[in-house]
């Protein structure tokens, strides 16, 4: 902890076993077609098949790790940076810098809220003409289909037209609410919008009430509304939210614009598709391991996950609610008014506001180069290359560091998260005697993993948790303001196998090695953020990969993150060769709604 910062939770600063970081090989067999049909019908119906896949995945070795008996057991990684005494906050405020819009002529641009809010009140266009020209172009059932429906799974016109006319009249007042009135954002589909429906990536049981449309806007989301911001539609997603491909044979798999050869990433699939065609500037994402990270990384945009419970208290030890977003500068006045501190929650309501770092704070980086370098040389050579300009232009210090037991730490986040997702869909389905039965067979495989771990197993999880979140608290405590980099994803872009669209996929081992970063924010609470810093060629396809670089930061270090990020697009747009990539079927909402 190195500030004067008072914190509820905060790990002991203790440095964990000095353990040589020696990855294994995984040996999770990918199944496909009637492989991945019959395997998962023996998951599922058959505990000595669930208890055998579950320990073919490792995730019960964790316990015979030696010493986790000296730990506490973390079974929630709450760590709350604390409002001082007398002092009242409720909200960040937008500052000047966020109004800031990049330059016309800049190479690969994406419209801002700023771009959107100037034409607005200059009266060059309406929040109704930008609703009217998007519904065509991401509204389902149309014949032909909508080009960009993929990314979206229900959009409510009515809703939409009333608030962009609402937002509109507004403008037209010369009252708007502020530089998000009448932005179009979307929202993933496993976060509470009213009237809609939460589907979660599920097909829909009529007779299910969990199919209910929400009475109630979940709070960052409503604190997006009320400054304005449209809610254009739900974002499509991978089924459950349980692995990061994306891939959905039932709502259909959201486009990779930059390549349409290669998943766009998850589990905020839609998010990702939809934010790398240009649609909106803004989506909400849900993250419990790299499911706002990944898709951002593989749009080619920025995705923030906060500190657990900064946005909203979750029923999750590892789960959070964050923006993705076009520009930085979007990523940060969304994450400012989304995270406004609500009265009726307890613990959200009681974090303090993230402080933007002193210009004059010493600047450290930390890598643990073993655990680095297992990316592959096209992104080792992206991402490194953005790390020399953050340290020869803007003067970060670079340390080395270790940390203990990630592989197996990796592992315990796996069977949490399954556990986790089994307890959660058990308690939403009308028939708990069959939980199972609405999902893919990927699903069932998975979900039927996580049912059969069992309550020593989550123990030892949670101390392999505080052994690492302890360990970390060191790091900070000798290193205080360090931002801990890795690349977001080892390799480039998860290419698609033909076919996966008729039932899905498992393939263990990808995702494993899809997540050899981005699990360790979620399991130990702290905030992480990804900015594209780079392309590479692809191995198929047509179009440039990007490659995202990823900062996580101490527990409450938001806004570092998001300076961090700042600094990452200055040198994406201005330092790099090349600039911003932009797909060739990015859509140019300004010129289609002036055409309107």
């Amino acid at each position: 902890m190195g500030s004067t910062q008072r914190f509820s939770g905060y790990p002991l600063a203790r440095e964990g076993p000095k353990i040589p970081y020696t990855p294994t090989v995984d040996q999770n067999p990918a199944l496909r077609g009637w492989t991945l049909i019959i395997a998962a019908k023996l998951v599922a119906h058959s505990s000595f098949f669930a208890k055998a896949t579950w320990s073919n995945a490792k995730l019960g070795g964790i316990k015979d790790i030696p010493g986790l008996e000296e730990y506490d057991w973390r079974l929630q990684p709450i760590v709350t940076p604390l409002i001082p005494d007398g002092v009242v906050q409720s909200k960040a405020d937008l500052t000047p810098e966020l109004y800031q819009r990049q330059p016309v002529d800049l190479l690969g641009r994406f419209y801002s809220a700023a771009d959107y809010h100037e034409l607005f009140k200059a009266g060059k266009l309406t929040p109704l003409q930008v609703a009217k020209a998007l519904l065509p172009l991401i509204s389902r059932g149309q014949k032909p289909p909508a080009k960009y429906e993929s990314a979206w799974a229900v959009t409510r016109e009515d809703l939409v037209l009333a608030a962009a006319k609402e937002s509109t009249e507004r403008y037209a007042a010369g009252k708007p609410l502020g530089v998000l009135d009448g932005i179009p954002i979307g929202v993933k589909d496993d976060i509470n919008v009213e009237g809609y429906i939460s589907h979660m990536g599920l097909p829909v049981d009529s007779s299910d009430p969990f199919f209910a449309p929400a009475s109630k806007t979940i709070w960052p989301v409503a604190q997006l509304q009320a400054a304005g911001a449209i809610v254009i539609g739900k974002l499509a997603m991978h089924e459950l939210g349980s692995d990061v491909s994306g891939c959905n044979p039932h709502w259909g798999t959201p486009v990779n614009w930059n390549n349409k050869s290669y998943y766009p990433g998850g589990s905020s699939s839609g998010a990702g598709s939809a934010l790398g065609a240009g649609l909106i500037p803004i989506a909400v994402g849900t993250d419990a391991g790299g499911s706002i990270r990944n898709p951002s990384s593989y749009a080619g945009v920025y995705g923030l996950k906060p500190t657990l419970h900064r946005a909203y208290t979750m029923k999750s030890a590892v789960c959070v609610i964050g923006p993705m977003a076009a520009t930085a500068n979007d990523l940060t006045i969304a994450y400012r008014i989304m995270t406004a501190l609500n009265p009726e929650d307890p613990i959200q309501g009681s974090f303090a506001l993230s402080t933007p770092p002193s210009p004059t704070a010493k600047k450290t980086i930390g890598i643990y180069k073993d655990w680095f370098d297992q990316a592959s040389p096209d992104i080792l050579e992206s991402t490194k290359l953005a790390i020399s300009y953050f340290t020869n232009k803007l003067g970060y210090e670079v340390v080395d560091i270790t940390i203990p037991y990630l592989q197996e730490g990796q592992y315990a986040h796996n069977g949490w998260a399954l556990a986790e997702g089994f307890d959660h869909l058990r308690s939403g389905v009308a028939d708990r005697s069959n939980p199972l039965k609405n999902l893919n067979h990927c699903n069932q495989l998975l979900i039927s993993m996580g049912a059969v771990t069992t309550g020593v197993d989550m123990i030892k999880y949670g101390q392999l948790r505080a052994l690492i979140m302890e360990h970390l608290a060191f790091l900070w405590k000798k290193h205080p303001g360090m931002l801990i980099l890795t690349p977001t994803i080892p390799d480039a872009g998860w290419k698609i196998h033909p076919g996966d669209e008729a039932y899905g996929f498992s393939d263990g081992n990808t995702t494993i090695r899809n997540m050899m970063y981005v699990w360790l924010s979620n399991s130990v609470g702290c905030p992480a953020v990804t900015a594209p810093v780079g392309y590479v060629e692809p191995e198929q396809g047509e179009g440039k990969l990007p490659v995202g670089l990823m900062a996580m930061g101490e527990w409450g270090a938001e806004e570092q993150l998001l300076a961090w990020a700042k600094e990452a697009e200055t040198y994406l747009n201005e330092a790099r060769e090349g600039g911003r990539n932009r797909s060739k079927d990015w859509a140019d909402v300004v010129e289609i709604s002036k055409g309107n």
